[in-house]
């Protein structure tokens, strides 16, 4: 490639959604209006978790931890998409750009592995419940939770310096409604065959080997559910991991649908509407699936806002 067809970029233009602009202050108001209770949702939960002594279990300990992540992962983009919403030129610095690359990289794969994580609490709680205080013990469940946020800190930089050692051409539009990795391996200039092969290689080994544990997980549970010779039990053992199946299904459900649904001629249309639901649909829908699923949350609830009996400190050691 010849240096004339090389630039330095100091921003990206954002090309966003593919809305007419008639219709822009409509869906300005829709997304604005499933942002907002997106962050509420999820601040309720970490409070509520936070507060009530009854919630200082391992489910919860991660579950607190995933509706940090879903927070802070639908913060990453739609602040920006609002933004650039009601501006002329929606540009990105290229420092920012990369910044929210990084970011949703993190939080993207924190949650990969924080469902990870919750689907052997689940397993263990139902195929070893007698056992369950002594193998998910507080040593173990922080130990996941540290390990969750070190690997996906290593995923989203090595990414991110990946990228950041790209050349890229005059041509400085995203196609999409934030700085995707796919668009601008797009743009680059330079040789893109390494980040490419690390995005096969790692980036696919992460989602299939936590979604095969997931699944395995979940195998061993149904053949444990089955065993059960009460219909209760089978109930209560089916609305214990209900909720999580949801979040499960929303999660890699997307991303098999990216996957395995190629569209050569509106392929970027497809990864914009792809990108919402995991960007701001899941975290939206989230908190609903847990607290309107789940007779814990409620109580907690209840209790909290009733003024009850609430521990301020997160007392890890009281396992149910």
């Amino acid at each position: 490639m010849s240096g004339k067809n090389q630039t330095i970029i100091s921003e990206f233009i954002l090309l966003g959604l593919p809305i007419d602009p008639e219709q822009q202050n409509l869906f300005y108001a829709l997304f604005l209006a499933m942002y907002v209770p997106t962050i509420l949702g999820n601040l309720v939960i970490i409070v509520l978790i936070r507060l009530d002594s009854h919630l200082h279990t391992p489910m919860y300990l991660f579950l607190s931890n995933l509706s940090f992540s879903d927070l802070c992962f639908s913060s990453v983009t739609m602040p920006k998409l609002l933004q650039n919403m009601q501006r002329q030129v929606p540009s990105i610095p290229c420092a920012g750009c990369l910044a929210q690359m990084y970011f949703f990289l993190f939080f993207a794969d924190l949650e990969n592995f924080l469902l990870v994580g919750m689907a052997y609490d689940r397993y263990v709680a139902i195929c070893f419940p007698l056992h369950y205080t002594a193998i998910m013990n507080p040593q173990l469940c922080l130990s996941l939770v540290a390990l969750s946020w070190v690997m996906t800190t290593f995923h989203a930089m090595l990414h991110t310096l990946l990228i950041s050692r790209l050349c890229f051409c005059a041509n400085k539009v995203i196609p999409h409604f934030f700085c995707d990795m796919s668009a601008l391996l797009k743009l680059a200039c330079s040789d893109t065959r390494v980040n490419e092969l690390v995005i096969f290689i790692e980036g696919g080994l992460v989602v299939i080997i936590s979604f095969l544990f997931i699944i395995m997980s979940y195998v061993r549970i149904v053949s444990s559910i089955l065993k059960v010779p009460s219909a209760r039990g089978i109930h209560k053992a089916f609305s214990t991991c209900g909720s999580h199946l949801s979040v499960v299904s929303l999660f890699y459900g997307t991303i098999i649908g990216l996957c395995l649904c190629p569209s050569a001629n509106n392929s970027t249309t497809k990864e914009t509407v792809m990108a919402m639901m995991y960007t701001v649909v899941t975290p939206m829908l989230n908190p609903f699936i847990y607290s309107l699923r789940n007779r814990d949350m409620k109580g907690a609830l209840g209790r909290v806002f009733c003024k009850k009996k609430f521990s301020p400190f997160y007392d890890f050691g009281f396992l149910h």
